[in-house]
């Protein structure tokens, strides 16, 4: 058995096997709507993807027309999906791709990854499944299986352990059935081979697997152990005035940049966050209405809503949304979440 004949089995299964994404339909694909869908899976799940893919094709359905659109619109069709940063980049590198290649992506490495939110992953996943260029998609699925498959022992998070499978990766790729390949390990990764407790019942690659020969699927691949994350207290006040809600948009850098919120304040505990949000307000806080734990890659918010009254509006950018009108701006992923508890309350007619 030669060291590479498994991309073979591997496309013979994927050829049975493949997931229906709507991102697949069209063959060849389209540059754009592999370029959307992977900048859309990163840190997301395929499930919740796909219909964030459809909605945003359909605002969107060409280049051209996402560079167009208002940043606004652009992050309120985004929203949900967190990370907005990535909506942001593809934004603007649709606008230098109209302006500096005519509203079709480049096909050459270095000027494909020169646009914006476009790295080494996404550089490979559009040139091999779009293009047909025989380049690997080095992502956390290739990184896993081929580090089960080869018997890796580096550390996958760590830059020699990357270099040693992109290196594995490259000799295996076969190049009539590039993207098919980065493909096929992507599904194979996200249903069979996948982080805790792989399916090896089901895989077609076992015959050829060394984690699965020496009884390391468990443990490998290698892989540092992420720190903990932050947790916070994030109090938020309920102020309405005639039927709008007092919001306030985050600065333009940073986290959730530019998005919409519910007055808010961060703090290591719940009391300390009411005391800095009644002294933000100068008012006082009524009753807590609302509770939800919302878990970013780094931070923790465990997020409480007050009802407050006769708030004094603090400096900044801040504006007054009913329910109807703040359906049109992007709001922060979790106050997205108080603002759709917060309509479905106002529409039962309940108190809040």
């Amino acid at each position: 058995m030669k060291r590479n004949d498994w991309p073979e089995t591997l496309l013979a299964w994927f050829d049975g096997s493949r997931r229906a994404l709507p991102w697949r339909e069209e063959h060849p694909r389209n540059p754009y709507h592999v370029w959307v869908s992977e900048i859309m899976l990163q840190q997301t799940r395929t499930e919740t993807v796909k219909g964030y893919f459809q909605r945003w094709m359909e605002q969107f359905p060409t280049i051209r027309d996402l560079a167009q659109a208002p940043e606004e619109q652009v992050l309120r069709a985004w929203q949900g999906l967190g990370y907005y940063s990535r909506a942001r980049n593809l934004h603007k590198a649709a606008r230098q791709v109209m302006a500096e290649w005519g509203g079709q992506l480049p096909r050459e490495r270095k000027a494909l990854g020169s646009l914006a939110g476009i790295g080494a992953y996404t550089v490979g996943a559009i040139l091999s499944m779009a293009f047909g260029e025989k380049i690997p998609a080095v992502d956390g699925n290739l990184l896993r299986v081929l580090s089960r498959l080869y018997g890796v022992e580096e550390d996958i998070s760590g830059t020699q352990g990357k270099k040693t499978i992109t290196a594995l990766a490259e000799e295996a790729i076969p190049g009539d059935r590039p993207g098919d390949f980065n493909e096929a390990l992507m599904d194979l990764g996200a249903e069979v081979c996948i982080p805790r407790h792989p399916r090896c019942e089901a895989c077609p690659l076992t015959a050829f697997c060394q984690a699965w020969k020496e009884g390391k699927t468990e443990t490998l691949p290698v892989k540092k152990p992420k720190a903990p994350q932050k947790e916070l207290a994030a109090a938020c006040g309920l102020v309405v005035r005639e039927g709008r809600y007092l919001f306030h948009k985050r600065p333009a850098k940073g986290m959730l940049a530019s998005m919409w919120e519910f007055p808010m304040v961060l703090e290591p505990g719940a009391e300390k966050a009411r005391s800095s949000l009644v002294k933000l307000l100068e008012t006082e806080a009524g009753p807590a209405v609302w509770q939800h734990r919302h878990v970013f890659t780094h931070q923790i918010w465990n997020m409480t809503a007050y009802v407050m009254e006769r708030a004094e509006v603090p400096g900044g950018e801040w504006s007054w949304f009913s329910p109807e009108e703040w359906e049109k701006v992007p709001l922060a992923g979790p106050h997205a979440k108080l603002a759709d508890w917060l309509k479905k309350t106002v529409d039962r007619n309940e108190k809040v």
